[in-house]
């Protein structure tokens, strides 16, 4: 079942993902999804300190970054591939093995991963700072995830 929070700024994005980081796995895929500017690598910045990597910068001319923690961070921007053969050289599910995937504009690759948490960034009206974050688990993993997320998470609910 989703999930949605409110959060009132990049700062308390950023600590979102971050807190969600902390409970991903080796294995773990994340899809990102939202418009333009609505925060998406602001959560992979949470995410990735959460995995106790930093240093994370958009990738959208470099389709692939990866950073290290205590599991490396893979992420992934596909805004720019409009051809799903693109799309699947890039052997996103190899990268899963050892790591947890974080994917921007993931539309290419959705049947790839079956079991996924997407994550869904969208504008708040009134508010250019606030963002409504969805998070919407396929498969039981994802569920626990975002479960958890629900009783740890400490900001407003909607």
């Amino acid at each position: 079942m989703p999930w949605r929070v409110r959060s009132g700024s990049p700062a308390e994005t950023v600590l979102f993902g971050c807190r969600l980081g902390r409970l991903l796995a080796c294995g773990d895929v994340v899809f990102l999804h939202g418009p333009l500017g609505a925060g998406k690598t602001r959560l992979v910045e949470g995410i990735a300190r959460g995995l106790g990597a930093a240093g994370v910068r958009s990738p959208s001319f470099t389709l692939l970054h990866s950073y290290r923690g205590r599991l490396p961070v893979y992420h992934a921007d596909l805004y720019r591939l409009t051809d799903p053969d693109e799309a699947a050289a890039l052997n996103l599910s190899e990268v899963t093995a050892d790591g947890v995937l974080l994917v921007e504009w993931p539309e290419l690759v959705e049947v790839e991963f079956p079991a996924r948490l997407s994550v869904c960034l969208s504008f708040m009206a009134g508010d250019e700072d606030a963002r409504l974050l969805t998070l919407v688990p396929r498969g039981e993993r994802y569920e626990a995830i975002t479960r958890a997320m629900e009783e740890r998470f400490a900001g407003p609910r909607i």
